[in-house]
Protein backbone atom coordinates (compact mmCIF):
# COMPACT_ATOMS: atom_id res chain seq x y z
CA UNK A 1 0.00 0.00 0.00
CA UNK A 2 1.17 3.23 -1.09
CA UNK A 3 1.52 6.42 1.60
CA UNK A 4 2.03 9.90 1.74
CA UNK A 5 5.65 10.98 4.16
CA UNK A 6 5.85 14.16 4.72
CA UNK A 7 9.84 14.87 5.48
CA UNK A 8 12.49 17.81 6.19
CA UNK A 9 15.71 17.77 4.61
CA UNK A 10 18.44 18.94 7.23
CA UNK A 11 22.15 18.52 7.63
CA UNK A 12 24.58 19.59 10.31
CA UNK A 13 27.81 20.36 8.63
CA UNK A 14 26.98 18.91 5.55
CA UNK A 15 25.96 15.89 7.52
CA UNK A 16 22.77 15.16 6.03
CA UNK A 17 19.63 13.29 6.61
CA UNK A 18 15.73 12.92 5.97
CA UNK A 19 13.84 13.61 8.73
CA UNK A 20 10.16 12.16 9.43
CA UNK A 21 8.04 12.82 12.15
CA UNK A 22 7.24 8.98 12.58
CA UNK A 23 4.59 9.65 15.26
CA UNK A 24 2.15 11.18 12.45
CA UNK A 25 3.28 9.49 9.50
CA UNK A 26 4.71 5.91 10.55
CA UNK A 27 7.04 4.59 7.72
CA UNK A 28 6.47 1.00 6.74
CA UNK A 29 9.48 -1.48 5.88
CA UNK A 30 11.87 1.05 7.30
CA UNK A 31 15.01 -0.48 6.31
CA UNK A 32 14.18 -0.79 2.37
CA UNK A 33 13.16 3.26 2.78
CA UNK A 34 16.28 4.10 4.35
CA UNK A 35 18.03 2.83 1.43
CA UNK A 36 15.77 4.22 -0.96
CA UNK A 37 15.24 7.72 0.62
CA UNK A 38 18.82 7.69 1.08
CA UNK A 39 19.90 6.95 -2.38
CA UNK A 40 21.72 10.36 -4.00
CA UNK A 41 20.51 9.08 -7.55
CA UNK A 42 17.17 7.29 -6.91
CA UNK A 43 15.90 8.98 -4.28
CA UNK A 44 15.97 11.93 -1.78
CA UNK A 45 19.62 11.45 -1.04
CA UNK A 46 21.28 11.78 2.65
CA UNK A 47 23.91 10.56 4.63
CA UNK A 48 21.01 8.55 6.92
CA UNK A 49 17.02 8.35 7.98
CA UNK A 50 15.97 10.12 11.55
CA UNK A 51 12.88 9.30 12.47
CA UNK A 52 10.97 10.67 15.44
CA UNK A 53 9.13 8.24 17.58
CA UNK A 54 7.54 8.35 21.08
CA UNK A 55 9.58 7.63 23.77
CA UNK A 56 8.64 6.23 27.28
CA UNK A 57 12.08 7.64 28.68
CA UNK A 58 12.18 11.21 26.76
CA UNK A 59 10.56 13.99 25.06
CA UNK A 60 11.24 11.90 22.01
CA UNK A 61 12.66 9.14 20.71
CA UNK A 62 15.17 9.62 17.58
CA UNK A 63 15.84 5.75 15.16
CA UNK A 64 18.57 6.60 12.76
CA UNK A 65 18.66 4.44 10.07
CA UNK A 66 22.04 4.47 7.83
CA UNK A 67 21.87 5.12 4.19
CA UNK A 68 22.90 1.20 3.94
CA UNK A 69 19.66 0.57 6.05
CA UNK A 70 21.78 -0.19 9.09
CA UNK A 71 20.74 1.40 12.30
CA UNK A 72 23.08 3.59 13.98
CA UNK A 73 23.11 3.52 18.22
CA UNK A 74 23.39 7.47 18.48
CA UNK A 75 24.76 10.51 16.40
CA UNK A 76 25.47 14.13 17.14
CA UNK A 77 24.73 15.79 13.66
CA UNK A 78 21.14 14.61 13.75
CA UNK A 79 20.57 14.54 17.33
CA UNK A 80 20.74 18.93 16.51
CA UNK A 81 18.65 18.64 13.31
CA UNK A 82 16.03 16.62 15.33
CA UNK A 83 16.06 19.14 17.95
CA UNK A 84 15.63 21.71 15.51
CA UNK A 85 13.02 20.06 13.67
CA UNK A 86 10.97 19.87 16.69
CA UNK A 87 11.97 23.48 17.52
CA UNK A 88 10.17 24.53 14.59
CA UNK A 89 7.07 22.75 14.96
CA UNK A 90 6.71 23.21 18.73
CA UNK A 91 9.38 25.92 20.03
CA UNK A 92 11.28 23.12 22.28
CA UNK A 93 14.32 24.92 23.24
CA UNK A 94 15.86 21.66 25.46
CA UNK A 95 14.44 18.58 24.91
CA UNK A 96 15.71 15.06 26.54
CA UNK A 97 16.02 12.66 23.34
CA UNK A 98 16.33 8.61 23.62
CA UNK A 99 18.57 7.39 21.30
CA UNK A 100 20.05 3.45 21.50
CA UNK A 101 22.99 4.70 23.03
CA UNK A 102 21.03 6.40 25.95
CA UNK A 103 18.78 9.80 26.58
CA UNK A 104 20.63 12.80 25.81
CA UNK A 105 19.97 16.74 26.45
CA UNK A 106 20.06 18.81 23.96
CA UNK A 107 19.64 22.99 24.20
CA UNK A 108 18.99 25.15 21.07
CA UNK A 109 21.68 27.88 21.26
CA UNK A 110 20.35 30.52 18.82
CA UNK A 111 17.74 30.95 16.40
CA UNK A 112 17.31 31.79 13.00
CA UNK A 113 20.23 31.71 10.34
CA UNK A 114 22.68 31.12 12.56
CA UNK A 115 20.67 27.96 14.00
CA UNK A 116 22.91 26.32 16.85
CA UNK A 117 21.95 23.52 19.13
CA UNK A 118 24.54 21.65 21.82
CA UNK A 119 24.04 18.50 22.77
CA UNK A 120 25.41 16.18 25.71
CA UNK A 121 26.72 12.96 24.20
CA UNK A 122 26.93 11.40 27.56
CA UNK A 123 30.48 9.95 28.89
CA UNK A 124 33.27 8.84 26.37
CA UNK A 125 35.45 5.49 27.63
CA UNK A 126 38.40 5.96 26.06
CA UNK A 127 41.90 3.31 25.28
CA UNK A 128 44.12 2.26 23.63
CA UNK A 129 43.12 0.95 19.94
CA UNK A 130 43.04 -2.64 19.82
CA UNK A 131 42.55 -2.76 16.21
CA UNK A 132 45.25 -0.34 14.94
CA UNK A 133 48.26 0.54 16.34
CA UNK A 134 49.07 4.03 17.74
CA UNK A 135 45.06 5.30 17.19
CA UNK A 136 42.46 5.54 20.20
CA UNK A 137 39.33 3.42 20.35
CA UNK A 138 36.42 5.69 21.80
CA UNK A 139 33.26 4.55 22.85
CA UNK A 140 30.51 7.30 22.52
CA UNK A 141 27.46 4.83 22.47
CA UNK A 142 29.14 3.90 19.27
CA UNK A 143 32.41 2.78 18.57
CA UNK A 144 35.27 5.07 16.67
CA UNK A 145 38.32 4.78 15.71
CA UNK A 146 40.60 7.97 16.12
CA UNK A 147 44.13 7.81 14.29
CA UNK A 148 45.73 11.14 14.75
CA UNK A 149 48.40 11.47 11.35
CA UNK A 150 50.49 14.54 10.52
CA UNK A 151 48.42 15.39 6.76
CA UNK A 152 45.09 13.98 5.91
CA UNK A 153 46.32 12.53 3.24
CA UNK A 154 48.65 10.39 5.10
CA UNK A 155 46.56 7.20 5.25
CA UNK A 156 43.94 5.96 2.88
CA UNK A 157 40.80 6.05 5.69
CA UNK A 158 38.11 4.45 3.72
CA UNK A 159 40.99 1.48 3.30
CA UNK A 160 41.71 1.91 6.60
CA UNK A 161 37.80 1.27 7.86
CA UNK A 162 37.44 -1.59 5.41
CA UNK A 163 40.32 -3.44 7.11
CA UNK A 164 39.03 -2.20 10.90
CA UNK A 165 35.68 -4.33 9.68
CA UNK A 166 37.59 -7.39 8.91
CA UNK A 167 38.83 -7.64 11.83
CA UNK A 168 37.53 -9.24 14.71
CA UNK A 169 37.64 -6.32 17.21
CA UNK A 170 35.37 -4.62 15.30
CA UNK A 171 32.94 -7.05 13.11
CA UNK A 172 30.45 -4.70 12.66
CA UNK A 173 33.21 -2.36 11.57
CA UNK A 174 33.41 0.97 13.42
CA UNK A 175 33.32 4.77 12.78
CA UNK A 176 37.13 5.76 11.54
CA UNK A 177 38.68 9.44 11.68
CA UNK A 178 41.73 10.52 10.82
CA UNK A 179 43.12 13.82 12.79
CA UNK A 180 45.44 16.88 12.43
CA UNK A 181 45.90 19.01 15.52
CA UNK A 182 46.64 22.35 14.04
CA UNK A 183 47.15 24.35 17.48
CA UNK A 184 45.43 23.92 21.24
CA UNK A 185 42.01 25.29 20.00
CA UNK A 186 41.85 23.72 16.05
CA UNK A 187 41.69 20.19 15.27
CA UNK A 188 41.10 19.04 11.15
CA UNK A 189 39.36 15.63 10.43
CA UNK A 190 37.78 13.18 8.19
CA UNK A 191 35.53 11.00 8.84
CA UNK A 192 34.39 7.63 7.57
CA UNK A 193 31.36 6.26 9.06
CA UNK A 194 29.57 3.01 9.19
CA UNK A 195 26.94 1.91 6.80
CA UNK A 196 27.79 5.40 5.05
CA UNK A 197 31.40 6.24 3.93
CA UNK A 198 32.82 9.22 3.44
CA UNK A 199 30.91 12.12 5.02
CA UNK A 200 31.12 16.13 5.60
CA UNK A 201 30.89 15.61 8.97
CA UNK A 202 30.28 13.29 12.14
CA UNK A 203 29.05 14.66 15.44
CA UNK A 204 29.92 11.45 17.78
CA UNK A 205 33.40 11.41 15.75
CA UNK A 206 34.17 14.79 16.56
CA UNK A 207 33.77 14.17 20.22
CA UNK A 208 35.78 11.33 19.91
CA UNK A 209 38.31 13.13 18.17
CA UNK A 210 38.08 15.87 20.67
CA UNK A 211 37.99 14.40 23.95
CA UNK A 212 41.39 12.07 22.87
CA UNK A 213 43.42 15.11 21.96
CA UNK A 214 42.35 16.40 25.18
CA UNK A 215 43.03 13.77 27.33
CA UNK A 216 46.31 13.41 25.41
CA UNK A 217 47.39 17.10 26.68
CA UNK A 218 47.49 18.28 22.70
CA UNK A 219 44.52 20.58 22.97
CA UNK A 220 42.40 22.32 25.06
CA UNK A 221 38.61 22.66 25.91
CA UNK A 222 36.58 23.82 24.23
CA UNK A 223 38.34 22.80 20.89
CA UNK A 224 37.13 23.08 17.52
CA UNK A 225 36.77 20.51 14.65
CA UNK A 226 37.44 21.71 11.44
CA UNK A 227 35.58 18.90 9.03
CA UNK A 228 34.88 19.34 5.66
CA UNK A 229 31.05 20.13 6.17
CA UNK A 230 31.92 23.16 8.77
CA UNK A 231 32.66 23.79 12.16
CA UNK A 232 31.57 21.62 15.62
CA UNK A 233 32.51 22.57 18.63
CA UNK A 234 33.57 20.37 21.32
CA UNK A 235 33.57 20.17 25.19
CA UNK A 236 35.07 18.15 28.20
CA UNK A 237 36.96 18.42 31.18
CA UNK A 238 38.53 15.46 31.19
CA UNK A 239 36.08 13.28 32.98
CA UNK A 240 32.35 13.31 32.47
CA UNK A 241 29.97 14.06 30.17
CA UNK A 242 31.22 16.07 27.37
CA UNK A 243 29.53 18.40 24.82
CA UNK A 244 29.23 18.57 20.94
CA UNK A 245 27.98 22.16 19.65
CA UNK A 246 27.19 23.01 16.07
CA UNK A 247 24.80 24.08 13.18
CA UNK A 248 21.57 22.52 12.24
CA UNK A 249 20.10 23.46 8.73
CA UNK A 250 16.48 22.94 7.47
CA UNK A 251 17.17 22.79 3.42
CA UNK A 252 13.36 22.41 2.54
CA UNK A 253 9.97 20.57 3.37
CA UNK A 254 8.23 18.34 0.67
CA UNK A 255 6.13 14.99 0.43
CA UNK A 256 6.74 11.57 -1.24
CA UNK A 257 4.92 8.35 -1.89
CA UNK A 258 6.59 5.91 -0.68
CA UNK A 259 5.31 2.17 -1.67
CA UNK A 260 6.58 -0.47 0.84
CA UNK A 261 5.04 -3.53 -1.01
CA UNK A 262 7.17 -2.08 -4.51
CA UNK A 263 10.27 -3.25 -2.81
CA UNK A 264 12.36 -5.94 -3.76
Amino acid sequence: MAVTIPFAKMHGAGNDFVVVDARRSPVPAMTAFARWVCDRHMGVGADGLLLVEPSELADVRMRILNADGSQAETCGNGLRCVARFLADSDGAQMLRIETLAGVVQTQVLQGGTEFRVRVSMGEPQIRQSRAVPGAVDVDMGNPHVVVFVRDLQERDIARLATDIAASSVYPDGANVHLAVVETRACIRALHHERGVGLTQACGSGAVAIGVAAIQRGAVDSPVDLCVPGGILTVEWEGSGVAYLTGPACRVFDASLVWDSDSTS
